[in-house]
């Protein structure tokens, strides 16, 4: 994580404990070209990270240690106490009857998946993969019930594989994840992004990504110390509606 110009974040771990993270200080969002400085945090399952701007507890009244420590009351001794629950505590807590400033405040739960929910493979920066891949993913997901998703799921597969071998770099791997939705990701060691571009009729190529953009929810681009993850999401189907529920 990066401060991004804003106070350290708070994490409530599961015990119901508060703590501000010693998070280095960094330019703010929009300034780009400044370097900045991360930390890296491992937080065990249940912790919740909280997200705020300055309007939250900046208050002529008081002194920001002061507001600081509302918000750290505000949030500990409550383990079981959905995000949602803990936004509406915060929010009673600090926020005055007319805000002077604008407030954003945001509370993530972490949540671990279990090792049967993830499929992993690497893969040869060779063309020829791409069909072993297509097969080995249909597998995954008959084995998950979700053979419906097949068809679209391969071609997904197929056309971020076959970018990632034209013009990546190794290592090539995919993971698929089955979470609320699906989730395909093919990292490689290349920093460099595809864009999404319309073909025109006459062209010979192209239409790759905008295929993945017509047949997912939604897709994007991050960025790891060894390169890029390209993911997509897929919905998964309404099992109430299949049933006839």
């Amino acid at each position: 994580m990066a401060r991004a110009g804003h106070l350290a974040p708070a994490l409530v771990f599961p015990d119901g404990r508060v703590t501000f993270p010693d998070v280095p200080a960094g330019p703010p969002l929009g300034l780009g070209g400044m370097p900045f400085r991360t930390a890296e945090l491992e937080l065990p399952e249940g912790s919740q990270l909280v997200l705020y701007t300055d309007g939250l507890i900046e208050d002529r009244r008081r002194d920001l240690d002061v507001s600081m420590e509302l918000l750290r009351l505000a949030l500990s001794g409550h383990p079981d106490r959905s995000p949602e629950e803990g936004c509406q505590a915060v929010l009673d807590e600090l926020l005055p009857e007319r805000p002077k400033d604008d407030v954003a405040l945001l509370i993530a739960r972490t949540r671990a998946l279990p090792p049967e929910n993830v499929a992993d493979w690497d893969v040869p920066r060779d063309p020829a993969a791409v069909s072993g891949m297509r097969g080995a993913v249909s597998a995954k997901l008959e084995e998950w019930g979700l053979s419906e998703l097949g068809f679209g799921m391969e071609l997904v597969l197929s056309e971020l594989i076959t970018n990632a071998i034209r013009y990546g770099s190794d290592p090539v791997h995919v993971r698929l994840i089955r979470d609320r939705v699906l989730i395909c990701e093919v990292a490689d060691g290349s920093s460099t992004s595809p864009h999404l571009r319309y073909a025109a009729t006459t062209d010979e190529g192209g239409r790759g990504l905008f295929l993945v953009s017509q047949m997912t929810e939604r897709w994007g681009t991050r960025y790891t110390p060894q390169g890029k993850v390209i993911w997509a999401e897929v919905a998964l189907p309404d099992l109430s509606a299949l049933l006839g529920e």
